[in-house]
């Protein structure tokens, strides 16, 4: 369902149908959503935590003309299946599995959000000669993620309620953080994207126990990083001024840290054609200069 007031490139973009498919990741199996031909350079794209890959629906269309597309629901999201514990590195490397097959071009670039960018730049960190580069969204490092904190303030993400009716769930969904500014029409597309029938009702798709055994990344694997990076901040994000210099001090003084104006932390959700643009541009600038050689980072 597009919403009545949905503007023609929202719709344009929902209508362009996406290959789906799975692939296993030490026992899990792990769902994704592709457009574009195969043999284009890839470009995989990561959600946030308690989120999925529909969160990109209205975004990947986008770079399908030029890029082979791929959206991942990490373990524990959207139709992918669930694991007893969840790790950074686990989700690292189911990334990493992705990018092997989301193209049969060069290594993909890696673009990813929120708790999804924290498990990038460990995968950047791991498998770092398998990515072209990556490209991380209001993911702040020496923070704690929003959704860890709404969840071990038994704000959000606590045992998974049945809800009777579709409506009545769609009416209970919110994102973490919350924020001012949200596109009706996209807001109103991911909410319907993010629940499931069950016995009884609907409820969510992700698995409340994601953040029980989370521990943060540290300064350690930004320092770890040898593939390309670039950071993306919100202007009223979590990423602020200070926290993307120390960012940038952390990643060696080559990573630009470039502010999305206007945005909150989801940016898709309230800035979608300002992030496409951001991206868009390193992606030209990537496909034609040299990556500076990065030195190990003490």
């Amino acid at each position: 369902m597009h919403g009545a007031d949905a503007p023609d490139w929202f719709r344009r973009a929902l209508d362009m149908q996406p290959e789906t498919g799975s692939v296993e990741v030490s026992g899990c199996p792990i769902a994704f959503r592709r457009w574009g031909e195969r043999d284009r350079p890839g470009l995989l794209l990561v959600h946030g935590g308690g989120a999925n890959s529909r969160w990109w629906d209205h975004v990947a269309p986008f770079f399908a003309r030029d890029c082979c597309v791929t959206a991942i629901d990490l373990s524990g999201h959207g139709d992918s299946g669930r694991r007893p514990a969840y790790t950074h590195d686990r989700w690292a490397e189911e990334i990493a599995a992705l990018a092997a097959v989301s193209s049969s071009e060069q290594p993909p670039v890696i673009l990813a959000h929120s708790l999804g960018g924290l498990a990038t730049f460990r995968a950047a960190a791991l498998y770092g000669d398998r990515f072209e580069g990556i490209v991380v969204i209001d993911s702040p490092v020496h923070e704690e993620p929003p959704e860890q904190v709404a969840s071990r303030r038994r704000e959000a993400f606590g045992p998974l309620r049945t809800y009777p009716t579709a409506a009545d769930a769609l009416s209970h969904f919110r994102t973490v953080p919350d924020q001012p500014a949200l596109l009706p029409y996209v807001l109103a597309h991911i909410a319907e994207q993010s629940i499931r029938p069950v016995e009884g009702g609907w409820t969510w798709k992700f698995d409340p126990g994601f953040f029980d055994h989370l521990i943060d990344i540290g300064a350690d694997t930004l320092r770890a990083i040898q593939c390309r990076v670039a950071v993306l901040r919100a202007e009223f994000g979590l990423v602020t001024p200070d926290v993307g210099h120390h960012m940038y001090e952390l990643l060696g003084r080559t990573a630009p840290v470039i502010e999305v104006p206007l945005a909150y932390h989801h940016v898709m959700l309230d800035q979608p054609l300002s992030l496409v643009t951001a991206v868009r541009s390193l992606l030209a600038d990537w496909r034609h200069s040299y990556a500076i050689q990065v030195p190990s980072r003490p």
